[in-house]
């Protein structure tokens, strides 16, 4: 193990009774989902060695370890911001300890701005993919080969089995979901609408200032990753009204009982009969059909039956 690591992770197996299977990362005023968690171990981040603090409003800033539904479960309860003047290396450092707990995946949160004008404040979004412009990347330099591959491939961040299992999740507890892909920047002022346009020309639904690093990270250790932004405010430029951050603590206060409805049942699916590896995504059942009769031979006029494959998609 990366000995800048090693003393954070033995603190935190010291004081984390089981090992957890998934991990998650809690955005601005999101962070009522931490209380969901059962027989819960609460550390703030100032008590974890090599641990930044979190210093933004709506960002609790403590580590929750325990289990949800029965899986073993840690929750980083606020997040470090590259905007509060910490290095890429730092700001990731939360991401990389939930990996090194054992965390096969991690579902990572956010507060985000509606770039989609077909959204509004209060939707769920599922990110299926995001554009990088924060200006750098948290790998570079020497590369930790105890950690990841010196490229590591992009093609599938957010993981396309676990947002099969994300909507299906969604579906059946009724909290509709939304999806698109998610830009980040830098911060802390908002963008403006002269940026908003040409995010939108870049295929971006929503914008933020975190979470790219975290995944670039997590996706570099080969850790699963699942991604939901909460749309707080539509961006700049789509509404004619000045961005606030009480506002985005408005709207998740107003969604936090769909917002913790959904990561639940999302932990649960995702513990749910796992193997060591990979999620089970249990397939729809289809009803019999009734056994037909045995016949002699081909009825007179009857043309022969043609095998039909499944279209390929």
């Amino acid at each position: 193990m990366d000995p800048r690591f090693a003393e954070t992770v033995e603190f935190l197996r010291a004081r984390i009774p089981v090992p957890p299977v998934v991990g998650v990362i809690l955005g601005s005023g999101l962070g009522d989902f931490a209380a969901a968690v059962e027989d819960r171990v609460e550390i703030p981040y100032a008590q974890i060695p090599g641990f930044p603090a979190s210093a933004v409003v709506g960002h609790a800033g403590t580590l929750v370890a325990g289990t949800l539904a029965g899986v073993p479960i840690v929750v980083l309860a606020g997040r470090i911001h590259y905007y509060e003047g910490h290095p890429m290396s730092l700001v990731v450092t939360p991401a990389r300890v939930l990996g090194l707990l054992g965390c096969r995946d991690v579902i990572v949160t956010n507060a985000a701005g509606g770039i989609d004008t077909r959204f509004s404040a209060g939707d769920l979004m599922l990110i299926s993919d995001h554009v990088n412009l924060f200006g750098t990347n948290p790998l570079i330099g020497p590369n930790e080969d105890s950690l990841g591959a010196r490229f590591p491939d992009m093609s599938d961040a957010y993981r396309a089995d676990l947002r099969v299992l994300a909507k299906a999740v969604a579906r059946k507890i009724r909290v509709p979901l939304r999806e698109g892909v998610y830009v980040g920047v830098t911060g802390p002022s908002y963008e403006t609408p002269a940026e908003i346009r040409a995010f939108r020309t870049l295929g971006a639904s929503a914008v933020g200032m975190s979470t790219v690093p975290e995944v670039i990270a997590l996706s570099h250790m080969g850790v699963g990753v699942l991604g939901v932004s909460c749309i707080t405010n539509m961006a700049a430029g789509v509404l004619k009204q000045p961005l606030r951050h009480d506002e985005v603590l408005e709207t998740t206060r107003r969604v936090k009982d769909r917002f913790v409805r959904l990561l639940s049942a999302l932990v649960e699916a995702m513990g749910k009969g796992r193997s060591s590896d990979r999620p089970v995504v249990e397939p729809a059942r289809r009803a019999k059909r009734p056994a037909r009769k045995a016949t002699s031979g081909p009825r007179r006029g009857a043309k022969p039956a043609v095998r039909r494959g499944r279209a390929a998609r």
